[in-house]
């Protein structure tokens, strides 16, 4: 009997949920969480910064978020009132569950995972995601001081753009270094050594190898082997998962994904609608991996295996990018 497992945001929902919290509390909080996310991929995937992971972004926000009026009954009351699914995804999550072992990895707030919960009778037992509690410490009047000016220098530096071509800090220009540079000492020296700085010290996002990891206890709990596994992600916090199962000839979709996603899946799916999660799974439990590897469709939604070639592979990034944006939105299909 093999296993799903699927990433939360952009398999499921259409929401970037940290995203839009803090558009909702931070002013210019769209601009500032974007600046924060390009430099998490910078760390995770240029820089390659030790100990750190994709999908961090969701506790540098914190001191932020909690410095503009945060708390955990804001973001539950968010959460719920906020989600939004991919078409059909609450009829298919209840139908996967009672196909195959179903669960969902997802770097989001533990709160919107829980108003997932609550619409589609999805276990929560069955869920991976990041622990939070906003309430835990107060922010003292000095520390908000040293927040507040650190907040006007992020807003008021140049937008980092992140050349697609880039693999090391060497691709960047001087100028872009300066500025990544500075938010490394403006979140791992300053605040990292504050009080409110415990959101950085203690707050593990589920992101990078936190998924992967999650991925091989699930696989020892039920005594199923990767290669009888079928992971869904769809960007940079889902590589290594991705990763994982395609190594040990499982199956990885990148499912609407970005470069990162495509560039670590076996498999590709463009779709609007959730009911391919369905057809794949059944195919997946009827004739294993051999079915999926000979299965291509284009209409009603575009599935296939990730091509080798280059030129091929670049085609299918920027569709699948474009597409991304078109279901999910301008700017939080661009993010990482």
């Amino acid at each position: 009997m093999p296993f799903l497992a699927l990433d939360c945001e952009g398999p499921l929902t259409l929401n970037d949920n940290a995203f839009e919290y803090c558009q909702a509390i931070i002013p210019r909080g769209d601009y500032f969480f974007i600046q924060i996310s390009r430099f998490d991929d910078y760390l995770a995937d240029i820089k390659k910064k030790e100990g750190y992971k994709a999908g961090d972004t969701l506790k540098l926000i914190l001191p932020f978020l909690k410095l503009f009026g945060a708390n955990n009954k804001s973001l539950k009351e968010f959460s719920k009132r906020t989600i939004i699914f991919l078409y059909e995804i609450p009829k298919v999550i209840s139908q996967l569950k009672t196909l195959l072992p179903t669960f969902i990895i997802s770097t989001s707030y533990k709160p919107y995972l829980e108003a997932f919960c609550e619409v589609t009778g999805f276990s929560m037992e069955n869920i991976f995601c990041t622990e939070v509690d906003i309430d835990k410490v107060k922010l003292s009047y000095s520390e908000a001081q040293v927040l507040k000016g650190l907040y006007e220098e992020i807003i008021n530096m140049p937008k980092i753009e992140l050349p697609k071509f880039a693999q090391k800090p060497e691709d960047l220009s001087s100028e872009l270094i300066k500025i990544l540079e500075r938010l490394e000492k403006i979140f791992f020296e300053i605040i990292w050594n504050m009080d409110i700085g415990i959101f950085l010290r203690e707050v593990n996002p589920i992101g990078g190898f936190e998924k992967m990891r999650a991925c091989e206890k699930i696989s020892e709990e039920i005594s199923i082997p990767l290669s009888e596994g079928f992971y869904v992600g769809d960007s940079i916090t889902d590589t290594q998962a991705l990763s994982l199962f395609k190594e040990n000839k499982g199956v990885s979709l990148s499912f609407n994904g970005n470069r990162y996603a495509l560039r670590s899946a076996e498999y590709y799916a463009l779709s609007k609608s959730g009911n391919i999660f369905l057809e794949l799974s059944k195919l997946f439990l009827e004739k294993g991996k051999e079915g999926l590897n000979i299965f291509s469709k284009k209409e009603p939604y575009e599935f296939d295996k990730v091509p080798s070639e280059k030129e091929v592979l670049d085609k299918i990034i920027e569709r699948s990018e474009f597409f991304r944006k078109k279901i999910r939105g301008e700017i939080i299909g661009a993010l990482g």
